[in-house]
């Protein structure tokens, strides 16, 4: 930060872009793990919200890391090894009628001109087709749960070869969910997928700048939250990677407050949790800062303690280190820092193993963040933490809250709720912190809150 002014580089949409040569590599790697059998994958569908009003669709993050397809209600079948048509798409139909309302769709050819398809058909045709492209295939992977229709239309598949399988022997032997697979490629990121997660954070930076400045005694919530996100759309971020958690006084003690619509008060905490998505991916960074531009005693303690957590947690990330260990870091810092203000007594082992933490810190310090805000992978093997890889894009975000659920809190340190979030990426020789621009030295906050103000 140079002068109070934060400057970001925002490069162009179209640079990370992922293409549908990306796409094809995604399908092949699952292809190659999943040899044995017929993967299904089922998009997200339309919801209505009101009436004749659907909510803003967002398509279903697997199907897209699979197909870059943005249109609803499609399905893609997999079928390795098949050496005319390993690649299927279902999806709804051109209809220049229905064009007028909801503008153009890829239809039957665009999937196999745009998408990469080897084959494509109306989604009406799913019933009817699904059985004959299966034919072959004793093992159909797919994700039981996920979707009412698709698991109907599988439990059927299989009821029908079961009845016939007498006479010819093809059975669906086994039905798997694949979801562990893709889990284990979405969690390690490729070039493309860490420039567009880049240019979110920094989109979301710019977005924090922003907020900060805004911020004064007298706004309420939402007035720091249209700035914010104002800056998100100017950038080139359609939408938000989750909706803007924007807290004030005590509403920063409620980890997911959406509300968004409490009056600021002078001596208030303002905590913001927020991302920009692009390219469907998103950042997850929060900041808390005082609305009058200074942090009071108490609270400077506090923001402290959770700071010395985070910079001591992120100390760890290396590849190799353990997932868990990144949390046990942050979680000793802040028990110390309880300990210290006299509120936990005793050994850190013994206060951890009674829980007595947990009312003042009451989640974990780690997500993975990709295509969603907690995206997918696994964090243990039974028993044995993940170990760290290069190219996993995770956060670290120690919090302390003082709010309604610790009745015997010092009466000081009511209402104050601290979270501190980066989003980083872990290198071959450790980890760089991707939202670094952003400020959360309390004297860079303080330095630049309210500069807006007349």
């Amino acid at each position: 930060m140079k002068d109070n002014i934060l400057t970001l580089t925002i490069s162009s949409p179209e640079v990370t872009a992922l293409t549908q040569e990306d796409f094809a590599s995604r399908r092949a790697r699952l292809m190659d793990s999943l040899s044995d059998g017929a993967i299904i994958l089922t998009a997200g569908h339309m919801a209505t919200r009101n009436s004749d009003v659907e909510h803003e669709y967002r398509q279903d993050s697997t199907f897209w890391y699979l197909t870059g397809f943005d249109e609803p209600d499609a399905v893609a079948v997999l079928r390795p090894g098949h050496e005319e048509h390993p690649y299927v798409l279902f999806v709804n139909p051109f209809d220049p009628k229905f064009e007028i309302w909801v503008g153009q769709r890829a239809g039957v050819d665009g999937a196999k001109q745009h998408l990469g398809a080897d084959e494509a058909f109306p989604i009406e045709e799913l019933e009817e087709k699904l059985p004959e492209l299966l034919e072959e295939t004793n093992t159909l992977y797919h994700s039981l749960g996920s979707d009412q229709e698709m698991d109907r239309l599988v439990t059927d598949l299989v009821k029908r070869r079961r009845s016939s399988g007498q006479r010819n022997g093809r059975y669906i032997q086994r039905v798997a969910d694949p979801g562990i697979t893709i889990a284990s490629m979405r969690v390690v990121k490729s070039a493309k997928e860490i420039e567009s997660l880049q240019r979110a954070i920094d989109i979301t930076a710019q977005g924090f700048d922003a907020a900060i400045r805004e911020t004064r005694a007298g706004q309420r919530e939402y007035h720091i939250q249209t700035p914010l996100e104002n800056e998100f759309r100017r950038l080139g971020s359609p939408r938000n990677g989750y909706p803007s958690i924007v807290a004030s006084g005590e509403n920063s003690c409620i980890l997911h407050y959406i509300k968004n619509r409490r009056e600021l008060q002078d001596g208030d905490l303002l905590l913001i949790d927020a991302g920009a998505e692009v390219d469907y991916y998103g950042a997850d960074i929060t900041r808390t800062w005082p609305v009058s531009g200074k942090f009071t005693p108490e609270q400077r303690d506090v923001y402290d303690i959770v700071l010395e957590a985070q910079k001591k947690a992120i100390e760890l990330i290396a590849p190799g280190v353990e997932f868990g260990d990144v949390h046990k870091k942050a979680r000793e810092v802040l028990i110390q820092g309880l300990k210290d203000f006299g509120i936990l007594k005793g050994d850190i082992d013994h206060i951890i193993e009674e829980k007595e933490h947990e009312p003042y810190y009451m989640h974990g310090t780690s997500h993975w963040l990709g295509l969603d805000v907690h995206d997918a992978g696994i964090y243990k093997n039974g028993d044995d933490s993940v170990l760290l890889q290069e190219g996993m894009v995770f956060t670290v975000e120690p919090g302390l809250y003082f709010g309604r659920q610790v009745e015997d809190a010092p009466e000081y340190l009511k209402g104050i709720g601290i979270r501190i979030e980066d989003d980083l990426v872990v290198t071959a020789d450790g980890y760089r912190v991707m939202s670094s621009a952003i400020p959360k030295e309390p004297g860079d906050l303080e330095a630049l809150v309210g500069m807006t103000a007349s």
